[in-house]
């Protein structure tokens, strides 16, 4: 069996179906969610890690069923959520010590200094956490979670709210986790983080995968290259072999096309045929962001803006 296994998992909140008949096998990898907010990534995590039940399917980790077996399925894995799982009135070493205890971890203080010393912290283990940096948070987050040994580690939105060098640092520990044998199950925003460290990765859509493959193969199936034109004049529309529209506004045009060396004078000449000025031309590699936008429905916004949320979450980084 896979380490984390699902058929068709399913979560209604009353008449909302927030995660719609979800089947995945997950091996010994980094396996990004990706998905726009309210897509559902956070309810999948939230019933793989036992905080919720499924309304239908089932879902098995490490073997053991979160339902039936949900105490088996926490003492294998660790789950570090977006929110701070940290009281920054005690020092970094007290808030790993706190986490040994719960699990009554055999030898406390030597595996409390182990996992610090994993995570770079060892000179700052004595200092409180209020003057911890936001980096230094999250890895201290990450100590907390791998102080008793699990087999699969659960991330939401690892990285958020992070600076480059910090997003950075993190990863290379996270990574390390995976050449050690750990099992790394994320959501992520940021889809060259997933682009660049995932194995594999799943886009959901309105609760539904409608994507699942590695980065690599997502980015080849849509399209070989992308063109994009800088114009002015009214776009009529394109009809050519090898090119298709992705977007047109704002006085930009993009296409996904076979063969960008083929298709960009093909494009260029098609466009001034319909009386549009050129101002430019420009191809480039496909990215996940171009898979990611074919595969859902962006949607505007409607809910009301929180701002004591958006300065919590600033606050723990």
């Amino acid at each position: 069996m896979s380490v984390v296994s699902t058929r068709g998992l399913t979560k209604y909140y009353k008449d909302l179906c927030a995660v719609n008949e979800v089947s995945l096998d997950v091996e010994n990898e980094i396996f990004g969610l990706l998905g726009p907010n309210g897509a559902g990534k956070s309810t999948i995590v939230k019933m793989l890690t036992t905080l919720i039940r499924p309304s239908k399917g089932e879902a098995y980790v490490c073997g053991y069923d979160i339902v039936k077996e949900p105490v088996r399925v926490r003492e294998s894995i660790s789950y570090v959520p977006q929110e701070m799982a940290l009281d920054i009135k005690l020092t970094g070493r007290e808030n790993v010590m706190l986490y040994a205890q719960l699990y009554h971890i055999p030898n406390k203080k030597d595996k409390v200094d182990e996992v610090l010393a994993l995570m770079e912290l060892t000179e700052r283990a004595n200092e409180l956490v209020k003057g911890y940096s936001g980096g230094m948070r999250r890895r201290l987050e990450l100590a907390q979670a791998l102080v008793h040994e699990p087999k699969v580690l659960f991330l939401d939105e690892p990285t958020l709210g992070l600076d480059v060098a910090a997003r950075k640092k993190i990863w290379e520990h996270i990574y390390s986790l995976k050449e050690k044998g750990m099992t790394i199950f994320m959501t992520t925003h940021y889809m060259d983080e997933a682009d660049r460290y995932c194995d594999r990765v799943a886009i959901i859509d309105k609760g539904k995968i409608v994507a699942i493959d590695s980065p690599e193969k997502l980015k080849s199936d849509i399209c070989g290259h992308i063109v994009i034109a800088s114009v002015s004049g009214e776009f009529k529309g394109i009809s050519l072999d090898g090119v298709r529209l992705m977007s047109a506004a704002d006085h930009e045009i993009r296409f996904m096309v076979d063969d960008g060396e083929d298709a960009l004078p093909r494009i260029s000449r098609e466009l001034s045929r319909q009386g549009l000025e050129v101002h430019s031309l420009a191809m480039r590699d496909s990215t996940l962001d171009d898979v990611f936008l074919q595969k859902v429905t962006m949607q505007e916004e409607n809910a009301r803006f929180d701002a004591t949320k958006y300065r919590l979450m600033l606050r723990r980084r």
